[in-house]
């Protein structure tokens, strides 16, 4: 690990010493984790402290300001404590600087009081590389080529009758490298009126109360899978994973 320098420590109850951490760059909208040491030196111990973070611009301006929270042990004063952050990284890629901080739930955050927070300059790289594949249909003419699902950084579940658009590969691919899990789309279905809800719009609908239809999900991403609509794979996001339903990724069903 990386040791910090030396920093402003405030005298009282509660009271942070940032001692060490991992760097290196996150990929956009992946939950991983990174090793923090740190040292109580408060004259206070710590009970149900957490550590978090938040996600800054390289203004200072807050992106994502309540981070994932990872449990601490309780320490007393002096004590050194070392663990492994759970943080997910901000949508989409770029420079950002994380600010990891400790938080009494509930009540304040261990800046608010007083404490410097550990702020790291952060590369979020691209989620995933630019290779998909898709199970349950044949896909052709695609401006991006597909790949054997075993080279696969990300599959679409498709079914029988499915023909996307010749830039439906492209746009699922933008999607999945800006942070996304899980990525679907609309279909033309002439006159079934059960995928109206389904239907090509303009783009992104971040409420999009419906379940998502032929989804692709990338690699090491369990959705929770629900009955089929008309036959069509249906799946819903797991827990806090980053989702998009965009209207302008078609797929032609044909039966």
């Amino acid at each position: 690990m990386e040791r910090v320098g030396e920093h402003p420590v405030p005298r009282g109850p509660l009271a942070v010493r940032w001692l060490a951490h991992d760097s290196g760059p996150l990929r956009a909208g992946s939950l991983q984790r990174l090793r923090v040491a740190f040292e109580n030196a408060g004259s206070a111990p710590w009970r149900e402290v957490r550590l978090s973070y938040h996600w800054l611009d390289p203004l200072g301006n807050a992106v994502v300001w309540d981070g994932v929270r990872t449990r601490l042990p309780a320490a007393k004063p002096g004590e050194r404590l070392e663990a492994a952050a759970e943080v997910r990284a901000p949508i989409p890629p770029g420079r950002y600087r994380l600010a990891l901080d400790l938080v009494l739930e509930h009540r304040y955050w261990f800046s608010e009081v007083g404490n410097v927070p550990l702020e790291l300059e952060v590369e979020v790289t691209p989620r995933i590389e630019r290779r998909l594949a898709a199970l349950g249909a044949e896909v052709r003419d695609q401006e991006e080529p597909l790949v054997p699902l075993a080279d696969a950084e990300a599959v679409a579940h498709l079914a029988p009758g499915c023909r996307p658009a010749p830039d439906w590969s492209r746009r699922v691919l933008d999607a999945h490298q800006e942070g996304y899990g899980v990525v679907a789309g609309s279909f033309e279905a002439g006159r079934n009126r059960a995928l109206s809800p389904w239907l090509p719009g303009t783009g992104r609908n971040p409420g999009f109360a419906h379940p998502l239809l032929c989804p692709s999900v990338v690699s090491g991403v369990e959705p929770d899978w629900l009955d089929p609509v008309e036959g069509l794979p249906a799946a819903v996001a797991p827990g806090e994973e980053p989702w998009v339903y965009d209207g302008r990724i078609t797929v032609t069903l044909r039966r």
